[in-house]
Formats: structure tokens, sequence, C-alpha cells
């Protein structure tokens, strides 16, 4: 069994490898910084993982696969409901305070996310707790 791979930054993990076109798409939706609200950007410090050996994985058989010395609290997941999803929900999943605890995300909000779950300056549960009624987290209330 091969184990997730160990990165710099936070994982993005592919699952989904029916559709380049959107894999490309959630990449570059990643990729470019969204305003912060207070005059500057956010950006996604993360790394794509394009590897086949994680073809359609379930959630759980993720878990499995992170190593016991991963350094990452929290992973991303770009499977078959992000890809066929006119807004790409991105999967994401704790590995810390409730581990395989998951919610969705567009992509305009996986740069917040990110940063602030990198460096715990907000726990999971303050983006998993604010998701709309199909489970997608759209941003925090005004």
């Amino acid at each position: 069994m091969q184990m997730l791979p160990r990165t710099q930054n936070s994982p993005v993990i592919r699952t989904h490898f029916d559709d380049e076109n959107a894999w490309n798409t959630v990449c570059e939706l990643i990729s470019q910084p969204v305003p912060d609200g207070f005059g500057d950007e956010f950006r996604a410090y993360v790394d794509f993982v394009n590897d086949p050996a994680f073809q359609d994985l379930t959630e759980q058989e993720l878990l499995e696969r992170v190593p016991s010395d991963f350094g990452h609290s929290f992973l991303m997941i770009v499977d078959r409901v992000a890809t066929q999803s006119q807004q790409f929900p991105i999967l994401v999943m704790d590995l810390y305070d409730e581990r395989g605890r998951t919610f969705r995300a567009i992509p305009s909000q996986i740069q917040a996310i990110e940063n602030n779950l990198s460096i715990a300056n907000m726990g999971f549960d303050e983006f998993a707790d604010y998701v709309d009624q199909d489970g997608v987290f759209r941003g925090h209330p005004e």
C-alpha cells in the first residue's frame, strides 16, 4: 500500500482521474490569490499530488495512507464530486482533532482555509461548522 507523500506544503490529493480539464481548473483556482478583506491577499501554499496510486480511494482508505510523521493536520482531496460539480467543491479532511471529519469548500476559500489551518490560527471546526445546507463552505457569514 502506497502511503501519501510527505510534502512541504499542505497536500491537495487527486483521487479522480477521468477529467483532466477539471483537475487543471481546480489547480488554477487554488493557485490564484484571493483578497483577504484587509487590502492584502491570501495565497494557498499547497503541493498538488497527482498520482494514479490514489485513484478512487475512499476517505477511509486515504486516512489509512497517512504516515505517522505526516506533518499536516488536514488533507484537501479532489475527488469525483469535486471534478463533476460546477463549483468544484474540494473535500477537506481533518487529521488532528476529529480525525476523518470532512467538509467541502469552493476553491476560492481554500486559500483562507489552508493559511489558517496550517498555522493553527483557526480550528477545523471554525470552517466545518459554517458550511451551507449542501455541506459546502463558501465563506464565513459577514
